[in-house]
């Protein structure tokens, strides 16, 4: 999918909201643990429920690895569905890879072609050749973690150096490689404060947002700093969307929750003359 096809799905359904699917057995309803396959079960009515209000989803691998050769079937029911049922929607394969070159290029291969991602999530520690070959891939977009949402995120990523932060490195660093132009970052929300700074360094590019919803991160500063011209931006919820209920009418809480979101960002959008 290009950036171009994805802002412009952003324009027509008034949404950067990515939807993540984290499917944890001990969270999904449990008339659901009867079905034959309950992660295909949940994740497709939190699909079919929330795909009006969604532009992105985001299945979370490990999530699926936990349950085994089963999570992998798990997965590819997913995956297929999405793909076939809603192809104009950006797919993220939220796998957070990073090896050395020949195995990356077996993960590109993996994601891109095997299960059809639009983009998977990439550790950058290791340097150009460990994403080069997903940058290889016409379309395909690599979202390398730049500033994450966690805690312990100062623990590696705020080390200084030449008078640049770790994530600020990687993220002007990685500008100048070939192909830099299907590159996202990922900035948690919960550090909205550094979004300013941010696009200073990656005006143009899509930034993938976790930590609304349930991490605490604001909506609304995420949009202040995140929001170009192109809109920008791909704002995550999880757990705030997926688990609204443990009822019979999980869906229907789901799309609730996803409807709010999407209401906020027309706002927004309107707010920046996007739409």
């Amino acid at each position: 999918m290009t950036n171009e096809f994805l802002f412009q799905k952003i324009k027509e359904k008034k949404s950067f909201l990515c939807v993540g699917l984290d499917v944890d057995l001990e969270k999904i309803p449990k008339h659901l643990l009867e079905k034959e396959d309950p992660i295909f079960s949940f994740s497709k009515a939190i699909i079919d429920s929330t795909h009006t209000y969604a532009v992105a989803y985001k299945p979370n691998l490990a999530f699926f690895e936990a349950y085994g050769v089963e999570g992998w079937k798990s997965f590819k029911k997913v995956t297929d569905y999405l793909n076939d049922r809603y192809p104009d929607h950006f797919t993220i394969a939220d796998a957070k890879r990073g090896d050395i070159g020949n195995t990356a290029a077996r993960y590109a291969k993996v994601y891109f072609e095997t299960f059809g991602y639009d983009a998977i999530t990439i550790a950058p520690y290791i340097g150009k050749d460990a994403i080069s070959p997903f940058l290889e891939y016409e379309n395909k977009h690599t979202i390398l973690l730049a500033l994450t949402s966690n805690p312990s995120a100062k623990d590696f990523q705020y080390s200084k150096e030449n008078d640049l932060l770790l994530f600020e490195k990687i993220l002007k660093l990685s500008q100048q490689w070939d192909n830099s132009e299907n590159l996202m970052y990922v900035v948690g929300a919960t550090k909205s404060e550094s979004l300013k700074s941010i696009r200073k360094l990656v005006p143009n590019s899509f930034l993938l947002v976790p930590g609304v919803g349930a991490q605490g991160g604001s909506l609304r500063d995420v949009a202040t700093f995140g929001l170009n011209s192109q809109c920008g931006l791909i704002v995550n919820s999880s757990r705030g969307i997926i688990y609204a209920s443990d009822k019979n009418d999980f869906d229907i809480a789901a799309a609730e929750k996803a409807k709010i979101l999407q209401l906020e960002m027309e706002d927004y959008l309107k707010s920046a003359g996007i739409i």
